[in-house]
């Protein structure tokens, strides 16, 4: 039950993004996030991913981190596939799997990922690869 609320918070969130992009960075004026909109990299593992973003400056900011499952799932635009995301903001989405930091509770050692080719999550060992994308609070 509680995966299916965090499902349907994302997919609303979704709903009402209002996307607009500065440089390496796009803003969503509906939920107060900023995103990594920069070259997509190479994927790697879950706590590389947590890494790169606590790393990350981008733009002046070096405040980035992973995001979460509920965070990620916003960016999934319900209308496209291949990748299922608002290309006109992101031009930099690789139609794969993206990390979120959120731990996948039946099997800890799994996180789960968002697929920016169909827009479905599900979850994989954090041992395996998956790209990134980091997220930070934004502007009040």
């Amino acid at each position: 039950m509680k995966q299916i609320l965090l499902i349907m918070l994302g997919l609303s969130l979704a709903l009402y993004a209002d996307f607009s992009k500065s440089g390496n960075i796009v803003a969503d004026s509906s939920t107060g996030l900023q995103w990594q909109d920069d070259a997509i990299g190479s994927s790697m593992t879950w706590t590389s991913a947590i890494m790169h973003c606590e790393n990350l400056s981008l733009d002046g900011h070096n405040d980035w981190r992973l995001p979460n499952l509920n965070e990620l799932t916003s960016l999934v635009n319900d209308g496209r596939i291949n990748p299922s995301i608002d290309t006109t903001v992101f031009e930099n989405t690789a139609s794969s799997f993206y990390w979120s930091s959120t731990t996948y509770v039946g099997y800890t050692s799994s996180a789960w990922r968002v697929n920016f080719y169909s827009g479905n999550q599900g979850y994989d060992s954090k041992t395996n690869s998956s790209y990134v994308r980091c997220v930070r609070a934004g502007q009040p």
